[in-house]
């Protein structure tokens, strides 16, 4: 019944100034909001995208919360020459923090060498895009999703030396 009521005042039905009301809905919601690195990173993802998975130089992390329902996969190209990060791309389904910790991990992994990106934490990103606490673990899934994606290139690199080594093998 109070909320009905409550609901009533808001949208003007029954009688009273429901402009209190908006405003202080508004001002909470303002209080509450995200930082601006987030909503630009949601309003405008970068590397937004797949790549092959079957490519030998495509690695893929695909990571979930459970709890929250937030997807993240990211996607590596690494140049096989250098070892360097020559692309990334993320598909995410969540939350706003979800993507934009997907959004700023796909931005930071490109150009640096496979070793250097495992060391990127979660609370650099969370920093980077000041979570609140109850969003954090967004920034966790981001870091799980990268060292996802390293292990997966790093398995798919082995198996291609190994295949490699083995048609070198004279056979007896």
């Amino acid at each position: 019944m109070m909320l009905r009521a409550a609901g009533r005042r808001l949208l003007g039905v029954g009688g009273g100034d429901p402009a209190p009301a908006v405003a202080a809905a508004v001002a909470a919601s303002r209080s509450r909001g995200y930082h601006e690195r987030v909503v630009d990173h949601y309003n405008n993802p970068r590397n937004v995208g797949s790549l092959d998975k079957d490519d030998t130089d495509v690695g893929t992390g695909i990571v979930g919360a459970p709890a929250c329902g937030d997807v993240m996969k990211l996607q590596i190209r690494v140049d096989e020459g250098s070892g360097r990060i020559v692309d990334a791309r993320f598909k995410t389904f969540g939350c706003g923090s979800a993507i934009a910790s997907s959004s700023v991990a796909s931005e930071w992994v490109k150009g640096k060498q496979v070793e250097e990106v495992v060391a990127i934490k979660n609370t650099e990103i969370a920093k980077h895009l000041s979570l609140p606490p109850v969003k954090l673990h967004c920034s966790m899934l981001a870091e799980d999703a990268i060292k996802a994606a390293v292990k997966d290139y790093e398995a798919k690199k082995g198996k291609k030396m190994a295949k490699a080594e083995e048609q070198d093998t004279p056979c007896p």
